[in-house]
């Protein structure tokens, strides 16, 4: 971990532009690397935020597809929609960027020019779906059908929802195009991919170099997919909408660049857009190719991979054969785990959500991000409640911050005219009872170390002994017999109101902006930083000299949330809690299985193993294969609907199993003495259920 470095450069995943952002998307990553930003702005450090839209790949375009609109009106809606959200949360960007830009073409299409011309992408043609109604390949997303595994009727061709199982769309049964509803056909396409099996040997020198400072999940994603071996990765798809193949020839007619490969590049791309707005069209580099800046990535669990396997591997492609315009790669990847909503799993597609923009039509945003960053995900999956939220609310930053900093500054104003009226000495400081040091060292280290619970916490601990303090004093009685003693107890506490304004700036700063103007200063918290005139160390001793004034209103910092202000959001969460497991009770039903019978009946089964001593065609009959089998000391025939997947000679000497009290039944004028048992593969091909080992003809199968 390069913690002497003054320069960082952070950046955020992408969301993608298909929807709005909720809850879950703030927690795991948006906010983490807010309050990080804003603590390194605070100790006076070069530090720029990198974010943006991921506005191509597939749901982007299924979106436009149900909503008969286009991608880039799609694209449109939700990147202003999601930026304002944020803006409004208090997530600081430098630059917010958009992967549709003209920017952000350029420069994915400059890496993939710069790493197809070292001859380093392997090409390979296959079978894709294809919808012939529509004449376009198929994307996994593309296409549905029924899960393999637990029956659900809607699974997509990537993953299924209602069971959580990565597929890929030749695993569906009875896959259908979502254009179309068509069944598909496969077709031959060509396709360019990445070899990262190539670079596996850097790649585990670079993840070895951080095992000290990694965290413990992003570390064993990453070994999990070394230890298996990395294999080749399209980064190439056959689609309208993305950055186009930058190839000459028919070969790239209709492909674009695979969202994984293109999206990681908008870090540069925005950085390299960002110093372009700035006037200093050059300034990206002193970021990414600068070895003394640091280069930090926020990112969710499930993107882990992305960010310590194929985009350092993108960026070694790249620097290989350089010894100029080499780009870093990460120091750290602070991925967290999952927050989930009220004991279950944030689901867009299940509308199980609660989307930023809407809670902050309701409820203030410093009241979320301190909630959030008190449950903060770092190395278990975590929960947001609505219970839980309130009492964080109403007990910790109304009662506790609140109610010092109203106290205070109402009290100075009612009796000390709003004039600081003590000069407060560090020896006085020090008498409060608060370590200071150890204070601020261990917060210091929670934020160094991407711990933002222990961070609130530890902030949380100053303003309740601020709040100890003022009440243990008791001014509004001192005053009548030592009015000297009440002063220092005010000029001590407007001096703790001035600590907790930079303490708390980074968790809450629209809070701490509040408290800073109350506080009387003529600038915001925020322009005092960028004009020098704040910083985190002065929030270590008293600042406010006797005779500072403080503003003549004060106000209530938080307002406490009522029954009646959660009782619509518990309802809301009562319906979709509702929708969720009819929508689950209904996928049970959908796989379809035979009656049920006793185990008695299935006693009644007699399956042996068989061997196949001979086999072949039977006429007239495309699907039908004669098979001699030899069963113990007897002889069957059985005719066996597998001459589509297999020669009569390739089945000569296999063990398969049999049926063996099955009555005889005559198929095309054949005896047929039985049934062998065989399993439909992926492919539509039938697999025969074979049985190895010595001895084993006519034995039972158990």
């Amino acid at each position: 971990m390069n913690n002497h470095l003054k320069r960082t450069l952070v950046t955020t995943a992408l969301p993608y532009a298909n929807g709005p952002v909720h809850l879950g998307h703030l927690a795991g990553v948006y906010l983490p690397a807010d309050i990080y930003v804003r603590f390194k702005r605070l100790q006076g450090e070069d530090i720029v935020h990198i974010g943006g839209s991921d506005e191509h790949g597939v749901p982007i375009t299924i979106t436009a597809d149900k909503e008969g609109i286009s991608p880039q009106d799609v694209v449109d809606r939700y990147h202003s929609m999601n930026l304002d959200a944020f803006e409004r949360c208090g997530i600081s960007f430098d630059f917010y960027g958009r992967t549709s830009s003209e920017g952000h073409l350029r420069t994915a299409q400059e890496f993939f020019r710069e790493i197809n011309s070292k001859e380093i992408f392997v090409k390979k043609k296959e079978r894709h779906f294809f919808d012939p109604q529509t004449k376009r390949f198929l994307s996994d997303r593309y296409v549905t059908g029924t899960c393999p595994i637990c029956g659900y009727p809607e699974a997509n061709g990537d993953q299924c929802e209602q069971c959580g199982t990565h597929l890929s769309p030749r695993e569906l049964i009875d896959p259908r195009s979502k254009l179309s509803d068509e069944v598909p056909e496969l077709r031959e396409t060509l396709h360019w991919y990445f070899p990262l099996g190539r670079f596996q040997g850097q790649l585990e020198d670079y993840v070895n170099s951080h095992t000290a400072d990694w965290r413990t999940n992003v570390l064993n994603y990453t070994a999990t997919w070394l230890k298996q071996g990395l294999a080749d990765r399209a980064i190439t798809r056959d689609l309208h909408w993305g950055v186009p193949v930058p190839v000459d020839n028919d070969e790239a007619r209709g492909k674009v660049l695979y969202v994984w490969f293109d999206a990681v590049l908008g870090y540069i791309s925005f950085t390299r857009e960002w110093s372009e707005k700035r006037g200093t069209p050059e300034l990206w580099r002193e970021y990414w190719q600068n070895p003394d800046c640091r280069i930090v990535h926020f990112i969710g669990k499930d993107n882990v991979v992305f960010h310590t396997l194929m985009f350092p591997a993108i960026l070694m492609a790249w620097n290989e054969g350089r010894d100029k315009d080499v780009y870093s790669l990460a120091d750290n990847v602070p991925a967290s785990e999952f927050m989930n909503f009220e004991g279950r799993k944030f689901s867009k597609s299940r509308n199980y959500a609660v989307y930023l923009g809407e809670f902050l039509d309701k409820f203030p945003a410093d009241t979320l991000r301190y909630t959030i960053a008190m449950n903060y995900p770092e190395n278990k999956d975590s929960d947001f409640s609505w219970q839980d939220f309130q009492n964080r609310t109403n007990g910790e930053l109304a009662d506790t911050l609140g109610n010092f900093i109203k106290r205070s500054i109402d009290f100075t104003n009612t009796k000390f005219n709003g004039e600081v009226p003590y000069e407060c000495a560090m020896e006085d400081w020090l008498a409060l009872g608060i370590d200071w040091e150890d204070c601020f060292g261990r917060l210091e280290k929670a934020y160094e170390e991407f711990r933002f619970r222990d961070v609130a916490t530890l902030t949380m601990q100053i303003a309740r002994a601020a709040n100890r303090f003022l009440t243990d004093s008791e001014p509004w009685k001192v005053l009548k017999t030592n009015p000297d003693a009440a002063a220092r107890t005010m000029s001590l506490s407007v001096n703790l109101c001035y600590t907790l304004s930079i303490a708390w700036y980074p968790v809450i700063p629209h809070t701490a902006n509040r408290i800073y103007t109350m506080l009387g200063f003529s600038e915001t918290l925020d322009d005092a930083l960028k004009n020098g005139n704040a910083s985190w160390d002065m929030a270590k001793s008293p600042q406010l000299k006797r005779g500072h004034r403080l503003s003549e209103q004060s106000e209530i910092l938080f307002r406490k949330i009522e029954d009646k202000d959660i009782a619509p959001e518990l309802e809301k969460i009562e319906h979709l809690l509702a929708e969720v497991e009819r929508k689950e009770e209904a996928a049970k039903k959908s796989m379809c299985f035979k009656p049920e019978i006793s185990f008695d009946d299935f006693l009644g089964v007699d399956l042996r193993v068989a061997t196949v001593t001979a086999c072949e065609k039977v006429k007239k009959a495309d699907k039908l294969l004669k098979l001699q089998l030899k069963v113990g000391s007897q002889n069957r025939q059985v005719l066996a609907g597998v001459a589509q997947s297999y020669s009569p000679e390739s089945i000569i000497g296999k063990n398969v199993v049999l049926v063996a009290n099955l009555a005889e039944r005559k198929i095309r004028g054949e005896l047929s003495q039985g049934m062998i048992l065989a399993v439909e593969g992926n492919d539509g091909k039938l697999n025969l259920v074979e049985v190895s080992g010595s001895g084993i003809n006519g034995k039972n199968v158990q």
